[in-house]
């Protein structure tokens, strides 16, 4: 059994820890929230975007853009050639939040025939890394602070490559937040766009038999300009609204998994207290037994004194 000194050395160094995972805990609250924020501060604009497609697409349904998959090559048995993007943490302590995405991103992989990969994230560029996956150079981007101009730099890459016909589709996988307790992975087809995502029957301006009144709608300087460039802005929206959902998804993690180990740490602090009084106890009844047997045997002694020194006496009388 450890002694008191040991056991209150233990109760100090747990007492530190949990002053620097609570300090965690408070960084990565307020770092989710301005993630969070971010988000939110955007989306109206990108929301916009959305909707100005959607009106394109209803009026003019037999365009064909590079963008979208309503052309014949998109069709699923042609498309083979993927980039596929894995959003990852810069460092651990996050829980199960980089296993889970990396989890999810080998066994995507093995459905690809040919694919380029690119990694954000220190976490997930180590991992493919060191199990000999041919990751794509020069890509070195970082998932913490996400801004629009990363989005906008990285829709640029994948936009180029799907222009010059280099892959048939990109596909990103990051992580989603459902709620403040609950994460999951998810594998988001970024290019080229999914027409059904936009489209949607009910709008009000339906003349009825499924076609749309454009005689008053004009779009300058073409429909196939206006919506290039929509959509090229649109894809920057969704990769920075992953970015943000990643990281905001990463702090969630790291506080859960921070507020975890600060529960654990006042259980062991708990048992640790009652270990210590316990010792502490033991240590003075043995303190008390000894003075006590120590009393005792004073006693016996001077009894033993006193008993031969009147033995002496009674001879010295004699």
């Amino acid at each position: 059994m450890a002694n008191a000194k040991e056991i209150s050395n233990r109760i100090k160094s747990i007492k530190d820890t949990m002053k620097i995972t609570k300090a965690m805990y408070m960084m990565s609250s307020m770092k989710m929230r301005k993630a969070r924020l971010q988000l939110e501060n955007t989306e109206p604009y990108f929301f916009g975007l959305q909707h100005q497609i959607t009106e394109i697409l209803l009026h003019f349904p037999s365009i064909e853009h590079l963008f979208f998959d309503n052309r014949a090559q998109d069709q699923k048995e042609w498309v083979k050639r993927k980039a596929v993007i894995v959003v990852t943490a810069d460092k651990g302590m996050a829980g199960a939040y980089n296993q889970s995405v990396i989890r999810e991103a080998t066994e995507f992989l093995k459905t690809c025939e040919d694919y380029k990969l690119y990694v954000i994230g220190e976490v997930g560029r180590r991992y493919f890394s060191a199990r000999g996956y041919n990751i794509q150079e020069g890509f070195n981007y970082s998932v913490t602070n996400p801004s629009i101009h990363r989005a906008r730099v990285i829709t640029e890459l994948m936009v180029e490559m799907y222009k010059r016909d280099q892959i048939d589709s990109v596909h990103i996988i990051y992580t989603k937040m459902v709620n403040s307790m609950k994460s999951e992975v998810d594998v988001h087809q970024v290019l080229p766009l999914k027409t059904k995502d936009f489209v949607k029957q009910e709008l009000a301006t339906s003349t009825g038999d499924g076609a749309f009144d454009d005689s008053d709608y004009v779009v300058d300087p073409s429909p196939e300009k206006v919506i290039e460039n929509l959509a090229y802005n649109y894809v920057t929206g969704i990769l920075y609204g992953v970015l943000v959902e990643s990281y905001a998804s990463e702090e969630n993690s790291r506080m859960m998994a921070m507020q975890a180990a600060t529960d654990n740490a006042e259980a062991m602090l708990h048992d640790l207290s009652i270990e210590f009084n316990r010792v502490r106890q033991a240590a003075i009844t043995q303190e008390i037994t000894e003075v006590i047997g120590g009393a005792k045997a004073l006693k016996k002694k001077k009894e033993k004194a006193k008993a031969a020194r009147k033995a002496l006496a009674a001879k010295a009388e004699a």
